[in-house]
């Protein structure tokens, strides 16, 4: 008889990771690093005012060599004049990153960033609790007390 083969968690990437890359198949995005590597590809000062909305493939009909896409960016007005100066490099540094001329221009769409918020940086820990717990340590050197007890109250909480 055979045992029955035990049940593993699985990480939330390889469960979630199919259903993205199906919506982002339906933007033209033949894989999710072009959208999650964005800042990465062509840098944090073009990536704080642009982001990629989808790209467009242009309709062949049983070419061996595909046409170039079009790559959609979204962008904040004010902005959309420097980030149409720097197309060409956006174009440069996207094709880098894919290997290939994947992309062959850049349009355009003035709308606001989604911007994700940067994750908060915990409160402090207490300073009455970092001083009750430093009271009560056997420790020699004063620095080290004193970071302990942060630690400690910062564990507490």
């Amino acid at each position: 008889m055979n045992k029955p083969s035990r049940s593993f968690p699985r990480p939330l990437a390889d469960l979630v990771g199919r259903t993205i890359a199906d919506v982002f198949a339906k933007q033209g995005f033949a894989s999710t690093e072009l959208v999650t590597h964005w800042p990465d590809i062509v840098g944090a000062d073009i990536a704080a005012f642009a982001e990629p909305l989808k790209l467009q493939w242009p309709r062949t009909a049983g070419h061996d060599d595909p046409e170039p896409a079009t790559l959609v960016l979204r962008v904040e007005g004010p902005v959309a004049i420097e980030i149409q100066h720097q197309a060409d490099l956006i174009l440069e540094r996207v094709n880098r990153y894919f290997g290939w001329r994947a992309v062959g221009r850049i349009a355009l769409r003035q709308a606001p960033l989604r911007r994700r918020e940067a994750p908060r940086p915990p409160p402090p820990p207490d300073a009455a609790a970092a001083a009750r717990i430093a009271a009560n340590l056997p420790v020699a050197d004063e620095g080290l007390r004193a970071a302990l007890a942060r630690l400690g109250a910062a564990v507490k909480r």
